[in-house]
C-alpha cells in the first residue's frame, strides 16, 4: 500500500481528500478496458468511460470489470469530443484524462494527484522526463512531435518536454478556463497551450507509455499530425490578438509550492519554500 493510499483511509473526523475523477475515452476497447481498469488506485472516487458508440461489448465488459463505474455516451465523433463529454460529468475535485489501450499504468495517477496537491493546476504527463518513458513511439512520431514541442517553446516560451500525450489532470475548476474546443487527437495540444495562455500553474510528470495492449491504434500520423500543427498555429494566431494575456511556465514536479486556496497542504514543511 503507497503512502497516498493509506492517507485516503480516513479515520472519523479526519479532513476530507480531494475527491478524483478518472475519464477514459474508448471505442471498442472490450479487450483492453480489464487491464486499464485492474491499474487503477482503490481510493479513486468515480471512474467515466465515455463510449463512442462501440460494437464489441466495450460497456458491458466495463461494468462487469468495475460495476460502479459511469458509462457516457458520446454525443459528437473524436478523443476531442469524448474528453468534453467526460468532463461534463465529473463530480470530483481532481480530474485524471487515461487512455483506454492500457499504455498508461493507472498507478501513476499517484504522481499527478501529488503534483496538484502540491501547487499544481494542470499537471500535464511526460515520457521524456526522468522517470518516464515509452515503447509506444516510433522514430517518425518521436521527431515529430520534437518538432512540435520545439514550435511551442519558440511561439510560447514554454519549456514543454513533451506535448501529444493523453494522461493528464487537472482541478475541476480548470476545465472552463480551457474552453475546449477540439474534438481529435490534438486536444492534449490544446489544453497544454490552453493552460500556458490562462496563465495556470503547469507541472510536469514522469509517465512511462507501454505498447498498446490489443488491437491496433487509431492515431493517424500524417492527418492527426496536421491537425495538432493547425492547433499550435491557431492558438499563436489568437495570442498575438491578446498580447497582455498571462502566459505561464511549467516546473518540474519537485519545485512546486503549495497553494495557500488547498485544504490540505503539503507533509513536507521544506516545501513551502517559494519558487525562484
Amino acid at each position: 500500500m503507497t503512502a497516498l493510499e493509506q492517507e485516503w483511509r480516513l479515520e472519523a473526523g479526519a479532513e476530507p481528500k480531494p475527491r478524483v475523477s478518472v475519464v477514459i475515452p474508448a471505442v471498442n476497447e472490450a479487450e483492453n478496458l480489464p487491464h486499464v481498469l485492474a491499474t487503477l488506485p482503490t481510493w479513486i472516487f468515480e471512474v467515466i468511460l465515455v463510449d463512442g458508440d462501440s460494437t464489441d461489448g466495450t460497456p458491458e465488459v466495463a461494468r462487469a470489470v468495475r460495476p460502479d463505474i459511469r458509462i457516457v455516451e458520446q454525443t459528437g465523433r473524436g478523443k476531442g469530443n469524448a474528453l468534453s463529454c467526460g468532463f461534463e460529468a465529473c463530480r470530483g475535485d481532481i480530474i485524471v484524462t487515461l487512455d483506454a489501450d492500457g499504455s498508461a499504468d493507472g498507478a501513476e495517477i499517484e504522481r499527478f494527484v501529488e503534483a496538484l496537491r502540491k501547487g499544481a493546476d494542470f499537471a500535464k504527463g511526460s515520457r521524456f522526463l526522468q522517470g518516464g518513458g515509452t515503447a509506444d513511439m516510433p522514430a517518425y512520431r518521436r521527431f515529430g512531435n520534437g518538432v512540435f514541442v520545439s514550435i511551442v517553446q519558440l511561439l510560447f516560451g514554454a519549456r514543454y518536454s513533451d506535448l501529444c500525450y493523453g494522461y493528464n489532470a487537472c482541478w475541476n475548476w480548470v476545465v472552463p478556463l480551457l474552453q475546449l474546443d477540439g474534438d481529435g487527437f490534438e486536444i492534449e495540444t490544446m489544453m497544454n497551450v490552453r493552460a500556458l495562455q490562462a496563465g495556470l500553474k503547469v507541472a510536469e510528470v514522469p509517465s512511462f507509455e507501454a505498447k498498446r495492449v490489443y488491437g491496433e491504434g487509431r492515431l493517424r500520423t500524417i492527418p492527426d499530425g496536421w491537425r495538432v500543427l493547425k492547433t499550435i498555429w491557431r492558438e499563436w494566431t489568437t495570442r498575438k490578438a491578446a498580447p497582455d494575456a498571462p502566459i505561464a511556465e511549467p516546473v518540474a514536479v519537485g519545485r512546486l509550492v503549495p497553494r495557500e486556496l488547498l485544504s490540505m497542504p503539503s507533509d513536507d514543511p521544506a516545501s513551502a519554500a517559494a519558487l525562484d
